[in-house]
């Protein structure tokens, strides 16, 4: 399901700061992004677990099911953040890229409540697993916000 919204970053607007010059590939600076940034997806993947398993104590359907939607929400969201060397508020992603985003996140939300989750194993989420589920996306995308700020002022490229 994110690669529906992933294909939509063609149609994206690109900040001008970007294109104001002819840049070449840098590979060190595309490594440390994805050494920075992979690192902060993990400690999220496993925040989301323990919060599962140790706050929440879901059995394996609530389990499965509510790591699929922190997954997918938090994927798809997480490129309107990085896309953008600025804060994602004030550098809006193109129109195609955030209503494919946001219809992602709203058939996600919505499909543990349809006829279709028993066949992944799914069932409907309690409210307070999507509280818990919805503060970690929060985090996350206020965390990935403080680490860009740190990674774009120390980055070369």
């Amino acid at each position: 399901m994110t690669d529906f919204p992933e294909m939509a970053i063609a149609t994206d607007s690109v900040d001008s700061v970007m294109v104001d010059q002819p840049r070449r590939w840098n590979i060190t600076f595309i490594r440390q992004f994805m050494i920075t940034f992979g690192i902060l997806s993990s400690a999220f993947d496993f925040l989301t677990f323990g919060a599962l398993l140790l706050i929440l104590h879901a059995p394996m359907d609530l389990f499965r099911t509510g790591w699929f939607v922190e997954s997918v929400i938090s994927a798809s969201l997480i490129v309107l953040v990085i896309r953008s060397r600025g804060p994602f508020f004030k550098s809006m992603a193109g129109r195609y890229l955030l209503l494919a985003t946001l219809v992602i996140v709203g058939v996600t939300l919505i499909f543990p409540f349809t006829p279709l989750a028993g066949i992944f194993g799914f069932q409907p989420l309690p409210v307070l697993f999507l509280f818990v589920l919805g503060g970690i996306v929060v985090l996350y995308i206020f965390s990935a916000e403080m680490v860009k700020r740190v990674f774009y002022k120390n980055a070369r490229f």
